[in-house]
């Protein structure tokens, strides 16, 4: 088994393996190459993102800066809207549903590193996907860890670090993210 198949399976896998490296180099390469594209070349913007991404919906919009590590493994939907400073480290798929929208300097991780210090600096990492549904909202300085699922109609207040499953309807904030109240 390949780093990169035990990397989709959610297995233990070596991040420094040459293919992973390779397919980080290009994808951070296209990043850059977004990244400096001026404010007004819309139509340059889109058709980057469409070479970056896995696949997308129509009526999008990432404002720059914008960083991922593969590209491949990031899907979202319909009228998708993320504001300045997006990461996304797609070790596993980040799926984003219609309809979401995302406030300034936020970051989603899939990738995470074992807890046990001997194993960890052999260099091995694992990665969770991290599933988000129709019609949320993240708030500026939201932080979603590996693994989480987020339902439909959530709102994510600014500055949480969600650390567990996120209900449909909930309005969640805090760290670690905590529902505050459920939305009708």
């Amino acid at each position: 088994m390949t780093e990169k198949e035990k990397c989709h399976a959610g297995m233990l896998y070596d991040a420094i393996d040459p293919e992973l490296m390779n397919d980080r180099m290009i994808c951070k390469d296209l990043c850059q190459n977004y990244n400096q594209l001026t404010y007004s070349q819309n139509q340059e913007k889109q058709e980057l993102i469409k070479k970056i991404i896995g696949d997308c919906g129509e009526d999008f919009v990432i404002e720059p800066n914008f960083w991922c590590d593969y590209g491949y493994n990031i899907f979202f939907g319909n009228q998708f809207y993320a504001n300045h400073n997006l990461v996304i480290l797609d070790c596993a798929e980040v799926r984003f549903g219609d309809h979401v929208f995302i406030g300034p300097n936020c970051n989603f991780y899939t990738a995470g590193h074992p807890l046990d210090a001997e194993t960890r600096n052999l260099g091995l990492e694992f990665a969770k996907p991290i599933l988000v549904g129709n019609n949320v909202w993240f708030g500026g300085n939201v932080t979603v860890l590996p693994g989480i699922t987020i339902g439909n109609n959530a709102v994510i207040g600014a500055g949480s670090v969600v650390t567990k499953d996120i209900p449909a309807f909930a309005a969640a904030v805090g760290n670690p993210c905590q529902v505050i109240k459920m939305l009708e």
